[in-house]
């Protein structure tokens, strides 16, 4: 037996466990209770973002020697998926955070990490990525925002859409065509100031779900910026951009993960109170097989996530296929176990008055961005067929 004892083969290692347990301490404590007002008034909520911030977990990712917490890819799963436990919108605070920083983790200049990771790691700023628009959803090379050279500096023009946390954030990872004859070879990436001449930000979106989390367009009028802002070479924006997705979807696979825990958790509490024909309802065996498969899908999906996570902390090879895998088959368990999770309150599921049905409306999202689903299983198919 102490053989077996010794085995820690797909056991976490104890210092993730003990990232669990402070963020679900401080997200029950700090970030729970503003959840449903976030959803209702669809502000940003400003308290959930100070209690993050305040525990380190606004934007774990980033390194130690810009000032972070280091957090490894997989502590930065847990972290999202236990925010989005109690509050998805408040779990694109740290998603979005390494999301836009990525393309500088992975491609910019020691000059540029150094002078913008750094307010990201303190909480004095966030960080936006900018790649999609109107016309160029799952379609992001044929994007038309440009960039000229202009002696030592680059003039951006063009709009984003669909940009999480636009308005909030101090920068933002913008994409722009430099050479229109290259297709995805001729984009290029570069940082933008929200204060930067030109920039501007539309109205908030009305959404389903997320409503907590602002999403905006973002226009470049004429916006000039340094030419040193470029990160990576000219022309590697989009190779940029896609490795960046490879490690981001594990996050929002984190993400459907915590939203699905929080339905699950509920609902199990729900059906144990809650008396029809004389017992609880957790007695009858159709509801039990419900929850036996929200369960089971919930660890399916959280066991593809978190190998997803360690591959993206290796960063190895099979990282295209496993992020977009993990992405895909979370954000589906997701909508299933949420929508499972309304039917099991009945009609009190359907209201405002109980947690589930956001949960619901929050999960879609997860199904939709960083690359729809559809396009997840061209990503996987491509990489089985590939040699």
């Amino acid at each position: 037996m102490a053989a077996e004892q010794s085995f820690d083969v797909y056991r976490l290692p104890e210092e993730h466990e003990a990232v669990r347990e402070a963020v679900r301490e401080v997200c029950t404590a700090k970030v729970a209770p503003h959840a449903a007002e976030a959803d209702e008034t669809g502000e940003f909520p400003k308290s959930s973002y100070d209690a993050l911030r305040a525990a380190d977990f606004h934007a774990p990712h980033i390194p130690v020697e810009y000032g972070g917490a280091g957090a490894d890819a997989l502590a930065t799963a847990i972290v999202i998926e236990e925010v989005a436990r109690a509050c998805a919108a408040s779990s694109l605070i740290p998603a979005v955070n390494k999301l836009g920083t990525m393309p500088l983790i992975l491609a910019g200049s020691e000059e540029l990490k150094r002078k913008y990771l750094p307010a990201v790691a303190t909480g004095d700023a966030m960080f936006s990525y900018c790649l999609s628009e109107p016309e160029a959803g799952s379609d992001a090379a044929s994007m038309t925002t440009k960039a000229v050279r202009d002696g030592d500096h680059w003039v951006l023009n063009g709009v984003k859409r669909w940009i999480t946390n636009a308005g909030v954030s101090e920068y933002y990872t913008v994409f722009a065509v430099t050479d229109p004859t290259a297709r995805s070879k001729g984009i290029s990436a570069f940082v933008v100031e929200k204060s930067d001449p030109g920039v501007s930000f539309g109205a908030p979106e009305k959404k389903l779900g997320i409503k907590g989390s602002p999403t905006r367009e973002v226009y470049f009028d004429n916006v000039r910026i340094p030419a040193d802002r470029m990160i990576g070479a000219e022309g590697t924006g989009f190779a940029t951009a896609m490795r960046t997705l490879d490690h981001t979807r594990v996050t929002i696979a984190a993400q459907a993960l915590g939203i699905a825990q929080g339905a699950l958790d509920y609902a199990k509490g729900y059906v144990q109170e809650r008396k029809q024909f004389g017992k609880p309802v957790a007695d009858f065996q159709g509801v039990q097989f419900m929850l036996a498969d929200m369960g089971m899908k919930l660890e399916a999906a959280r066991q593809l996530t978190y190998a997803a996570a360690a591959k993206s902390e290796r960063g190895d090879a099979d990282l295209t296929y496993f992020g977009a895998a993990a992405k895909c088959f979370a954000s589906d368990a997701a909508m299933e176990i949420t929508t499972d999770a309304v039917q099991l309150l009945g009609g009190y599921g359907y209201t405002r008055d109980y947690p589930v049905e956001r949960m619901m409306r929050d999960a879609k999202i997860t199904q939709i961005y960083e690359g729809t689903n559809q396009v997840q299983r061209i990503v996987m198919a491509r990489q089985l067929l590939k040699g």
